[in-house]
């Protein structure tokens, strides 16, 4: 493919968080940058995907972008007939996730795919717009699994840089992404700041639901917190501000945060930072983007990249329209951590070794992680007002490390601030239809909750009245829970999948671990001492034909998991090219010019969500490369 060759200083794969932030460093360097981007253009404004959403029969996280999850009958889209396909929420669990007709990731092997990987991602320029703006840092022991608490059952190894090297990074992407947090609120588990370091804003108000939990939790018995683990006495557990890149005031000629409660799918006055922002000022610093190019194989020789191979394709009608060969001195592969694994695995022909590009030690695509959550959500006696402000204001987090994680995951405690939504699959329309239908898909046509009737059909001022009550007083809880690391949960190619340009799609390898699994048994402890102390009926519910769900041995609950979307660990770094597969800045071990970033090189997870650091990590990994290019030209 020797047509359309053209050569740059730098050039990218991928335009989200880590590619538009490096990009972006890079051009106002005076850099030659080029991003190949698989999905469009970036919008002139978020109309066309308001509109989208507006229109979609399932109000799903990815119903605002391309591609339409559903075909002009409404049936699901086969994602072999779709250029740049990606998962989506209604494809990665029920009856649907083994079948590669209809989802995008290949988990029809029973044998390999024992539980769903349920977390989605999108694929156009500017990456995640519908991630939900949240950006704790990792605490310091994050960084240091193995040393802290060992590798003999969970399989921790150690990062190899700690805490303190990344700390500055973490204040320059607080910085870019627009952050808003109280940085008292902040310190604990050992997170500390630098000098008189304070975030770019003040923080976003507590919810009502948030000042009720911090209320039912702030004395509490220690005789009731045991199973915590925590080495010491838990008499209290403070509830804080969750750090977000979203505006609590306008910053950068962005407005504030007006409390859509909008955030996923997609924030309507862009309060929350997306890459498209970073994007646009990189290309304006003079960075190339072109859309619509899938990158399709790494080219190598002499041990180097020479040359990364596009694919293009008719944005009307998907079908290829040619291709050519992007040629640089330095490659960065920055597309998320199923996406980029699959175009190393796939560059296996023109002399490529056949274990792909970068895998020498044969673990790209291997020890692939996320959040697994498990959600709860019921009632309170009196209304607390959901709705108002962004999905999650406040957390507990001080749970996310302690002595039991030589045992058991941690996890984190998200408070939601949109009822039912999430949860029940789009309250509050769904509540609403049950009431005037008098059928009960959400599960709060009951007696219970109602007082009346079981499937109680209403309208008029019995209807509103009614709506009123319940809606007022709906709440959910989240637990994001750490995975450790497992060589078996991988990303490879399917043999069979393909997608319209012919390309093999991802094929996914997974399963939660009893590490993983006791991390939920403590969670589900501490869901019943939260609703306890809250005085609150639970509603939270778990289908027996759910793919993902599972018992624990002694608790009645049957249990499932929701995807984050916090994909992690298939290129992880290290300082043993036997053992990882880049170095401690995101370079490749086997390519000295070849760099792949993003939350793919995480070796452990934490709790927190990945995007501040992987964010931090680009802006370190940026700097690295503007140092060495000169020395990287010869």
């Amino acid at each position: 493919m020797a047509q359309n060759s053209i050569e740059y200083d730098i050039a990218i794969v991928g335009s989200g968080f880590a590619g538009s932030l490096i990009a972006n460093e890079l051009s106002k360097k005076g850099i030659k940058v080029v991003i190949l981007e698989a999905g469009p253009d970036v919008q002139p404004n978020f109309n066309s995907y308001m509109k989208s959403f507006f229109e979609a029969s399932s109000k799903v996280p990815e119903s605002p972008f391309p591609p339409a999850v559903h075909d002009s009958d409404g049936k699901f889209r086969n994602p072999s007939e779709v250029p740049v396909g990606r998962p989506s929420s209604l494809t990665v669990g029920g009856a649907t996730w083994r079948d590669p007709n209809q989802a995008y990731l290949d988990q029809s092997n029973s044998k390999l795919s024992k539980r769903p990987f349920k977390s989605t991602y999108e694929r156009l320029s500017g990456g995640t717009g519908h991630w939900m703006g949240l950006t704790p840092r990792l605490v310091p022991n994050d960084f240091r699994m193995k040393t802290m608490y060992g590798d003999s059952q969970a399989g921790f190894v150690d990062w190899p840089i700690d805490y303190s090297t990344i700390e500055p990074f973490y204040g320059k992407a607080e910085a870019e992404l627009g952050v808003s947090a109280d940085i008292d609120e902040q310190r604990f588990c050992g997170i500390e700041f630098s000098g008189n370091y304070q975030y770019p804003m003040s923080r976003i108000p507590p919810s009502l639901f948030d000042q009720r939990v911090g209320q039912a939790l702030a004395s509490l018995d220690e005789g009731d917190t045991k199973f915590l683990g925590m080495g010491r006495p838990v008499t209290s557990l403070a509830v804080r501000s969750l750090p977000a890149a979203r505006n609590s005031q306008p910053y950068r000629n962005r407005r504030a945060c007006a409390g859509n409660t909008n955030c996923i799918p997609i924030c309507p006055i862009q309060a929350k930072y997306d890459p498209t922002i970073t994007l646009n000022d990189a290309t304006n610093n003079g960075a190339i983007l072109r859309h619509h190019t899938v990158a399709s194989e790494i080219l190598l020789e002499n041990g180097r990249v020479s040359g990364i191979n596009f694919l293009t394709y008719d944005r009307e009608n998907g079908r290829s329209t040619g291709g050519g060969v992007i040629k640089a001195t330095v490659y960065v592969i920055a597309a998320n951590g199923i996406e980029t694994p699959r175009l190393l695995l796939m560059s296996t022909k023109h002399g490529q070794p056949a274990s792909g590009v970068a895998n020498n030690s044969d673990l790209v695509g291997r020890h692939l992680m996320d959040h697994p959550q498990y959600l709860s959500w019921g009632l309170l006696k009196d209304a607390i007002f959901p709705y108002r402000g962004p999905l999650v204001t406040s957390a507990i987090g001080e749970l996310c490390d302690g002595p039991f994680r030589s045992r058991r995951a941690a996890f984190r405690v998200s408070l939601g601030n949109e009822g039912w939504a999430a949860v029940v699959g789009g309250d509050p329309n769904i509540t609403t239809l049950d009431i005037v239908n008098g059928i009960n898909h959400s599960g709060a046509n009951t007696t219970k909750a109602t007082k009346l009737a079981d499937n109680v059909a209403l309208f008029g001022s019995d209807l509103t009245k009614t709506l009123g009550n319940l809606l007022s007083r709906q709440f959910r809880i989240a637990f994001p829970i750490e995975q450790n690391p497992d060589p078996n949960n991988r990303v490879r190619l399917s043999k069979t999948a393909v997608d319209s340009l012919g390309l093999h799609r991802p094929e996914i390898h997974y399963d939660i671990s009893d590490y993983t699994i006791r991390g939920f048994e403590a969670a589900y402890h501490l869901k019943k001492l939260i609703f306890d102390r809250l005085n609150a009926d639970e509603f939270t519910r778990v289908s027996e034909d759910d793919p993902a769900s599972f018992n624990i041995a002694g608790i009645q609950e049957r249990f499932t998991y929701g995807g984050a979307g916090h994909v992690m660990g298939t290129y992880r770094m290290g300082t043993d090219p036997k053992t990882s597969v880049v170095d401690e800045w995101q370079r490749s071990h086997d390519h000295l010019n070849l760099y792949l970033v993003g939350s793919g090189t995480f070796p452990t997870v934490g709790t927190a969500n990945p995007t501040l650091t992987l964010s931090a990590l680009a802006l370190r990994t940026a700097d690295h490369i503007a140092k060495n290019l000169p020395s990287l030209k010869n």
